[in-house]
């Protein structure tokens, strides 16, 4: 039965290479374009940049889209590339170490069944491959964390500057300068691309959020454009998101050590029974005993 469902499977992962080689995908343009200014390898040596971009060639050519978590990797500061690397190797460091320790095995005279080294290389190989998107989506998510709590911050530091007086363009500039850590950093690069590309601020920032997929971001940039085109007092718009930023984060903390508690009172209650089985078992064997 075992071998009838590998050689099912293998069958049927032929027929698909097979057909994703005659029918090759189209993909569309918005993968290409992110292809030409974002995918191609920015670091490494020459051999890192040329597997990288094997590997993504590779991922391309069986319809798989690594372009999808563009915004996780752009959170992160990964190439799409060298996240399709990632994934090919570890695929392959995963699905080897069942061959391996089969072989093993054998030389011992301890020999598996040969369906059972395939099927737990076929496992273990597809939770390498799937791994790095785990480990790449949770990264990402608490590197949002950490740039919503940066962007509180800075919705202060452009309130207190426009109250001094100053401009909500310059108050921009002026804050992200004050401020460090990634968070700033990426605040003032896209503010340096708006002035280069002669943009309105918003926009850049607008564009930003979309690149992190930070939600707020945008809705601040949003806020900036209508104070800008329809000159709309923004100096309160800010604070109240500001504050509405600072509630939300104090509420993922309380959240966060409410699970916390929660996770330790289970030693606790094993402890507790513990003890319990410790103090009454001597007078629980005494009654059985007198029976």
């Amino acid at each position: 039965m075992l071998t009838a469902l590998l050689a099912g499977a293998g069958a049927g992962l032929g027929g698909f290479l097979v057909l994703r080689g005659l029918v090759p995908p189209h993909p569309p343009l918005a993968r290409s374009l992110a292809r030409i200014e974002r995918v191609a390898p920015a670091g490494g040596s020459d051999r890192e940049r040329g597997l990288q971009g094997r590997a993504f060639t590779t991922f391309e050519a069986l319809g798989l889209d690594v372009v999808a978590l563009g915004a996780d990797l752009r959170a992160i500061g990964r190439e799409p590339a060298r996240h399709a690397l990632d994934k090919l190797l570890l695929a392959t460091v995963f699905s080897a170490l069942p061959l391996f320790s089969g072989l093993v095995l054998a030389g011992f005279g301890l020999g598996l069944p040969g369906g059972v080294v395939f099927l737990a290389a076929v496992t273990l190989g597809a939770g390498g491959f799937f791994l790095p998107d785990v480990l790449v989506r949770g990264e990402a998510r608490l590197r949002r964390r950490e740039f919503r709590h940066a962007l509180s911050a800075y919705m202060d530091l452009v309130t207190i500057v426009i109250a001094g007086g100053g401009g909500t363009e310059s108050a921009l500039t002026a804050a992200a300068s004050a401020g460090s850590g990634w968070a700033f950093t990426e605040l003032r690069r896209a503010l340096s691309t708006a002035r280069l590309r002669a943009e309105p601020p918003w926009v850049a920032l607008d564009r930003l959020g979309a690149d992190l997929a930070v939600v707020e971001l945008r809705e601040v940039a949003a806020s900036l454009g209508l104070a800008g085109e329809h000159g709309a007092k923004v100096r309160n718009s800010l604070a109240t998101r500001a504050r509405s930023l600072r509630e939300h984060r104090l509420a993922e903390v309380e959240t966060e050590a409410q699970a916390a508690t929660e996770k330790m009172s289970l030693p606790v209650v094993l402890m507790l029974f513990g003890f319990l089985a410790f103090v009454l078992y001597p007078a629980l064997h005494f009654v059985l005993d007198g029976l």
